[in-house]
């Protein structure tokens, strides 16, 4: 198709290359990644179709994986992106991100940091900021709850043992995993990690609640510190 023709509307189009009849007639596998955002954009600017707009977008975040990454804020920048063409596009991401995440619900059972990982990756790996996690677990290591602990640069003063510890001994837990990402998607441990775990670890044992993990999810890869051997005098897993 030329650029002339693309310049018009989808609707100007031969059906055969209109986004939405295409993936209807052959499938999403069959359609770019500008064509599957077009379907979401459902219309473009003045003279700019929603593929030539997608097109740009994609250009300028880099790609699928950039998209993730963007905020509300950046993509509203974008000639032809509106507040509600950029929360549809969020929400997308959103979806695909909690699609791909294997279900860590209450009795789950966890035998090993690749568990953890399965889960967590596709949800922590494109955040721009670290999340701090925590899953607390029963005697037979299955899963009471997780929740957020806080959200932002980690730091000691941050995550004090007195908030992390709180909702387990509230719940009763008789252990709990730690999890936050590195937003450069290298998970080496600083060394604040290593000493924040250290804490929290010191914490459990006076409390009788063992840390049995402290998971840092990377992009594509991740550290236990349990795998490691980091954790002395925890609990195994097992």
């Amino acid at each position: 198709m030329t650029g002339k023709s693309l310049a018009k509307g989808i609707t100007h189009w031969p059906e055969t290359e209109r986004p939405r009849e295409r993936l209807m007639a052959k499938g999403p596998d069959a359609l770019s990644d500008a064509q599957l955002l077009a379907i979401l954009l459902r219309t473009g600017r003045r003279d700019f179709s929603a593929v030539q707009v997608a097109i740009e977008l994609l250009g300028r975040v880099g790609g699928i994986g950039g998209l993730a990454m963007c905020g509300i804020e950046e993509l509203c920048a974008i000639p032809g992106i509106g507040p509600a063409k950029a929360a549809q596009l969020k929400d997308a991401v959103e979806l695909g991100r909690r699609s791909l995440a294997t279900p860590l619900s209450t009795g789950t059972r966890i035998s090993s940091s690749a568990d953890l990982f399965k889960h967590f990756h596709p949800i922590l790996r494109d955040r721009k900021q670290e999340l701090f996690k925590v899953v607390l677990l029963d005697a037979k290591n299955t899963v009471i709850k997780e929740s957020t602990v806080s959200e932002g640069t980690l730091t000691l003063s941050l995550v004090h043992p007195r908030e992390v510890f709180a909702s387990a001994v509230r719940e009763s837990a008789a252990a709990v995993i730690f999890l936050h990402n590195h937003p450069s998607g290298d998970p080496t441990p600083s060394l604040e990690d290593r000493q924040l775990t250290e804490r929290l670890a010191e914490a459990g044992r006076l409390l009788g609640i063992p840390v049995l993990d402290h998971v840092i999810i990377g992009d594509g890869r991740y550290v236990s510190f349990a795998d490691q051997g980091w954790l002395k005098g925890q609990h195994n897993r097992d």
